[in-house]
């Protein structure tokens, strides 16, 4: 029996299944070869980067002919991860951002890309949350000329805007009527995030979930990227997890976001069905 189907045939996962690209890295698959390989190995959803976007595009590939394969495929499009400046402390280089959200967004909207990651990339340690509030909505502002949303992420390791808390209060301070966060267990901890401040939130308020898992070492204080788990394979709770992200409501992507080096000799499809069968395993309720 192959190991991606030794799980739990009963369990049920409450959530839609993507496939962050970023899984799929150690590969080096331009795409259009990610989004068959989501497709093929299960999943209803995939999470693009946009550097993987830009690349196609620039090499001559058709926007609209990779969403054209996507809906051929019966693959959603659920989220584009990017890297915008959107909250720096420098106005020079937000401004540059704007550029850089426009040439972004543009592709975005082309491909029918509902959504995109804003993390507080760059300059952020001396940003107060009231102020990353009102640029978040005026990222916000941009974004909707599109047709796309910004979802607002914490980084664990961010100097501001580490933690589920002060993410919630960004979304307060915007103004902005539903402000959609996205929750990513390794920077849950360690950013050292209250789990309890998920009771705080509604299914509308979450944009989409990560899932990944961790070892116990190296310890939080020097944890990587790199060290990410698949999901049941380490110390982070993820059927806890799970259960308060049903309990509020939210039934959107669960997204599988990993950064591996290697996986054993695994080939890229066997990576993917694998890490299908441990995320519906490790957050089934």
């Amino acid at each position: 029996m192959a190991e991606w189907t030794q799980w739990k045939e009963s369990a049920e996962l409450p959530f839609r299944a993507s496939l962050n690209a970023s899984t799929l890295f150690p590969y080096r698959l331009g795409i259009e070869e990610q989004i068959r390989t989501a497709a093929e190995a299960g999943y209803e959803g995939i999470e693009i980067w946009m550097k993987d976007l830009e690349a196609y595009a620039a090499e001559g590939g058709s926007v609209s002919a990779l969403r054209r394969l996507a809906s051929d495929l019966g693959i959603e499009i659920a989220n584009a991860i990017s890297f915008i400046p959107w909250a720096d402390a420098d106005e020079g280089v937000r401004a540059r951002g704007r550029e850089q959200a426009d040439r972004e967004l543009s592709l975005l909207a082309e491909l029918g890309c509902p959504a995109f990651a804003a993390p507080p990339f760059g300059d952020v340690a001396e940003v107060s949350l009231e102020q990353m509030g009102r640029r978040f909505a005026d990222l916000a502002a941009q974004s909707g000329r599109y047709g796309v949303a910004p979802i607002l992420e914490f980084w664990g390791r961010a100097k501001k805007l580490s933690r589920l808390g002060e993410a919630i209060e960004v979304a307060r301070l915007s103004g902005l009527a539903n402000v959609p966060l996205l929750l990513d267990p390794f920077h849950l901890y360690t950013g050292g995030s209250n789990l309890g401040d998920l009771a705080r939130l509604r299914g509308e308020d979450i944009g989409i979930v990560h899932a990944n898992d961790y070892p116990a070492n190296p310890p939080r204080e020097t944890i990587a990227d790199a060290d990410r788990l698949f999901p049941g394979d380490g110390i982070a709770l993820s059927a806890e997890l799970a259960k308060a992200l049903k309990a509020c409501g939210y039934r959107g992507f669960l997204s599988l976001e990993l950064f591996m080096d290697d996986y054993g000799g695994r080939s890229a499809l066997e990576t993917a069905r694998y890490g299908l069968a441990k995320m519906r395993s490790a957050y089934a309720v």
